[in-house]
């Protein structure tokens, strides 16, 4: 019996990356990716630098659905876990058209570290849309995980930061080994986590096993030293041959 395709969520960052990659290693039937586009802050999602997913996309050779919500409705939403809720309808609308297109979807690949409000949603998400969920790293030991992608030839750039203690040096930085220590310090000395799972700082994979081409990036850096806030501008990206 045929296995239903699976469909990946990905932003292009080193966790919904990590779980593409996982998958395919693992045999799993990807056949698309789908990259949610927000419009300002999210709770749910990956923000920064989700226009290069499809750059990304044409590396790995796997078909990517963009959704572009014009807003997550939340007009009337007065706390979190409400906006939450309301920020995942684009992505199930979006993926209960897949499963139209697709005949199925068999499960769903997802980046998930440690974040319950996340996991919650996209697994409550999958039993109304009859998916099985796969979530390789999901509680797994930060540094131990940080080391596995870098180890796995991720090369992994950190395209925007958010926490005391990374000032505007981290911005465009690869994160290998030396940066996973001093990340390892900024979390005993400040609580920074050593993946970024609250926001701290954000990734682009430009190159990796799972991509034919690397991704290249002309950038300018922007810095907010009272706001301890920065991010990287791409002005060009493309695929080096």
């Amino acid at each position: 019996m045929a296995t239903a395709p699976w469909v990946s969520l990905f932003s292009g960052g080193k966790d919904s990356s990590w779980a593409l990659y996982q998958a395919l290693e693992n045999d799993y039937p990807v056949e698309r990716l789908v990259t949610v586009h927000p419009d300002g802050d999210s709770y749910m999602y990956h923000v920064p630098a989700t226009e290069l997913a499809q750059l990304a996309a044409r590396s790995i050779d796997i078909e990517l659905r963009a959704v572009h919500p014009d807003s997550f409705e939340t007009a009337s939403v007065t706390d979190a876990a409400e906006q939450g809720d309301a920020e995942l309808v684009p992505l199930e609308r979006a993926l209960e058209a897949l499963a139209d297109d697709l005949g199925a979807i068999g499960g769903v690949t997802v980046g998930a570290v440690e974040s319950d409000f996340q996991n919650d949603r996209v697994q409550a998400m999958c039993e109304r849309l009859g998916a099985d969920v796969y979530a390789p790293l999901w509680h797994e030991p930060p540094r131990e995980l940080a080391t596995t992608m870098i180890d796995a030839g991720f090369e992994i750039t950190i395209v925007q930061v958010a926490a005391y203690g990374l000032d505007e040096s981290w911005l465009g930085r690869t994160l290998d080994h030396a940066a996973i220590e001093e990340l390892v310090a900024l979390n005993e000395e400040y609580g920074v986590h050593v993946l970024g799972e609250g926001g701290e700082y954000e990734t682009l994979v430009t190159d990796g096993p799972h991509m034919d081409l690397p991704i290249k990036l002309d950038y300018e850096t922007e810095f907010d030293p009272s706001a301890t806030r920065g991010r990287l501008r791409i002005t060009d990206a493309w695929l080096a041959d």
